[in-house]
């Protein structure tokens, strides 16, 4: 008598749940309200950006036949970075003074949102003085003002503080912060927006951690150093990046002029082609300054996260390692079970 193995059974199908009209309508208007953003990206920012860099590859001559391109492959950024007498040292100044105001400007953010979230009397109009500069002073009103040193605190001996610092740091450090002091006014301007997202941050603390902290007999300071600062860190780092954004892109900053310049210069080793290789330069350092920043800002995980996290994924080898013996164990008790042929 022949017996045979029983066959082994199918695999049960996945199930493929169909979406349902409502499910539709709901993706299709998603796309719907994206649509304008894409295509405004698209036509605005993806098109504009290939278009520079082609420019940047190109010497470009405007004739009275339109625009002659004449391909110079890396021509422009040698150029830029070999024999332009004024790229480099703006580039070097601008980068030393946006690492040195970035900070102060993110903490006197900080430091008004603190008092202004406390309960005084007032909190909208006090909110409004530092918001209007952003609104007010921007622009030709921004150089106008800056032309007048309205931007700087006469109380303050700027040549005194110069010459303080210049006395015990190198040249290179002191000029950026002799600059800070007398753009003091100015630099502080650029604080609206963050005062608000710090305020935002603020207000969304669940107001229970401080009440356990202080039955706990957490003082003020800790509980800032282990309740506030953790939570605000997200935003400081949204914060910076903002403001090196917001400070690269002002008309304050002497590579935008330089940049402007360069574009409309009449020479023939410059014009659209340079400015644009220029202005890729500049994007480029703009970046490796933001990846700084967020390295420096960028959120860690909690320890006990980690811990969590951990011990899950233990636990999940050790049901594997579980899951690989029965299976052994069953491929074993098959083997022996077999029936034989007589």
């Amino acid at each position: 008598m022949t017996t045979y193995a029983k066959p082994r059974p199918k695999k049960e199908n996945r199930i493929r749940v169909k979406r349902g009209p409502l499910e539709k309508q709901e993706a299709r208007a998603g796309v719907m309200f994206v649509l304008p953003w894409i295509i405004g990206a698209a036509v605005f920012l993806v098109y504009p950006l290939f278009m520079s860099f082609w420019y940047a590859l190109n010497n470009i001559r405007l004739t009275s036949e339109g625009m002659r391109f004449t391909f110079l492959a890396q021509g422009n950024f040698t150029q830029i970075l070999l024999s332009d007498p004024d790229f480099l040292p703006e580039l070097v100044d601008y980068l030393l003074s946006t690492v040195i105001s970035v900070p102060v400007i993110v903490v006197f953010a900080m430091m008004i949102a603190l008092m202004l979230n406390e309960k005084i009397k007032g909190k909208g109009f006090f909110r409004l003085i530092f918001f209007l500069p952003v609104i007010i002073v921007s622009g030709p009103i921004l150089n106008s003002l800056t032309e007048q040193n309205a931007g700087t605190i006469s109380v303050i001996d700027t040549q005194a503080v110069t010459g303080a610092i210049s006395s015990f740091l190198p040249e290179v450090i002191a000029t950026p912060i002799a600059g800070l002091f007398s753009n003091m006014v100015t630099i502080l301007w650029y604080s609206g927006v963050p005062i608000l997202i710090f305020l935002s941050a603020l207000q969304k603390i669940d107001k229970s951690q401080y009440e356990a902290a202080y039955v706990d007999g957490a003082s003020g300071w800790e509980m800032f150093w282990k309740i506030t600062l953790p939570s605000l860190k997200p935003m400081i780092l949204l914060n910076c990046v903002y403001t090196i954004v917001f400070v690269s892109s002002n008309d304050q900053n002497k590579l935008i002029g330089l940049i402007k310049s360069a574009m409309f210069s009449g020479t023939s080793e410059k014009g659209y082609g340079y400015a644009s290789a220029m202005a890729w330069l500049y994007s480029l350092v703009v970046l490796l300054l933001v990846g700084i920043f967020a390295l420096i800002f960028m959120t860690r995980k909690d320890r006990y996260e980690k811990d969590a996290k951990k011990a899950d994924r233990k636990a999940k080898a050790e049901r594997r390692k579980v899951l690989k013996i029965q299976r052994r164990q069953a491929r074993h008790a098959k083997k022996y079970n077999r029936p034989t042929v007589r």
